[in-house]
């Protein structure tokens, strides 16, 4: 779509401390349902659209841009990727909603802006999001906020998300047998290994991999307890994944984003905020498929696996017991 087929609005009051959004999606409702929070968030709207966006002018964008990429059809996957280094080049953040069926594709895709990945979101993660990128941005802040600062409130964002999550599902359907405890969805920021720890590390002989086997029963027992307590008791993404990771790497096979969503026992958009985190920690990397660009990988670094090595080799004979 051309600049004629975008609906303009100020960029920034007069203070300037306004956030200005571009809106992306094919679907009318949700296209107007999108318009409608951002304007209750008193956020500007620059720009409302269809995805296909072929307007050259990186600038237009605004602060943030928020998408909806439900398919991973060709044209899709072509103006996601154009759109990808716009908003890179730009210094703007994007929020990427897409499904299940597609997150392979579109993740793959998302190789330089470093978005926020919703999968088949509700309403209340499409404003935790967008709630996310404004506890960000310097100009949506009246005053400085410090590392606790912002840690709490993304804390209070993610449970308000859970909470909403969990009032719509009882609406539809009563009270079930998934009402468990509330828990906080995802890492705070600052999610950092300890630099004086590290520098020690490194002057000790690297120890190898344990055997996968042994990994592989110690997942298969973290798994065991969902059988018998709330899996939302025992939620710890980022060791799953790390676990998965690890064997994976032994037995020289690539772990999908999919695959890694699913080992790590949380919702995907949950799991995607604690992979990007990992990937911020060093502890994890991308690696695109060679042979299909439509799929990308992650893998531990090495530094990831020396850690994991290290731990594992700390542990000794009771690994096994390390659940």
């Amino acid at each position: 779509m051309g600049r004629a087929d975008f609906a303009y609005a100020p960029v920034s009051d007069a203070t300037g401390l306004s956030i200005s959004v571009t809106i992306l999606a094919d679907d009318d409702l949700l296209r107007a349902q999108l318009c409608e929070d951002v304007d209750l968030a008193g956020l500007e709207l620059r720009h409302f659209g269809q995805l296909s966006l072929d307007d050259d002018d990186v600038t237009a964008l605004g602060d943030v841009v928020l998408v909806d990429c439900p398919c991973d059809d060709p044209a899709s996957l072509a103006a996601l990727v154009r759109l990808d280094m716009r908003v890179a080049r730009s210094g703007a953040e994007m929020v990427v909603a897409t499904t299940t069926a597609a997150l392979e594709a579109v993740f793959a895709c998302l190789d330089q802006s470093r978005p926020q990945i919703l999968v088949d979101p509700v309403r209340s993660e499409r404003i935790v999001a967008l709630g996310r990128v404004m506890a960000r941005k310097p100009r949506a802040r009246l005053r400085d906020l410090t590392d606790e600062d912002r840690l709490s409130l993304l804390r209070l964002t993610e449970q308000v998300a859970e909470i909403a999550d969990r009032l719509e599902r009882l609406g539809q359907q009563g009270l079930g047998p998934d009402g468990g405890a509330f828990r906080f969805r995802s890492p705070g920021e600052g999610f950092k290994g300890d630099p004086s720890a590290e520098r020690a590390l490194l002057k000790r002989p690297k120890p190898p991999l344990p055997d996968a086997r042994l990994v592989r029963r110690i997942i298969q027992q973290r798994q065991l307890r969902a059988k018998f307590f709330d899996s939302e008791l025992f939620a710890d993404p980022a060791w799953d994944m790390l676990l998965d990771l690890t064997a994976a790497r032994v037995e020289h096979a690539r772990v999908s984003v999919t695959s890694l969503c699913i080992a790590s026992g949380v919702p995907p958009t949950t799991a995607l905020r604690w992979i990007g985190q990992l990937i911020d920690a060093g502890l994890l990397e991308r690696q695109q498929d060679e042979v299909d660009r439509r799929r990308a990988f992650i893998a531990l670094t090495d530094k990831g696996a020396e850690a994991m090595a290290r731990y594992f080799a700390e542990l000794g004979k009771d690994a096994a017991l390390a659940l």
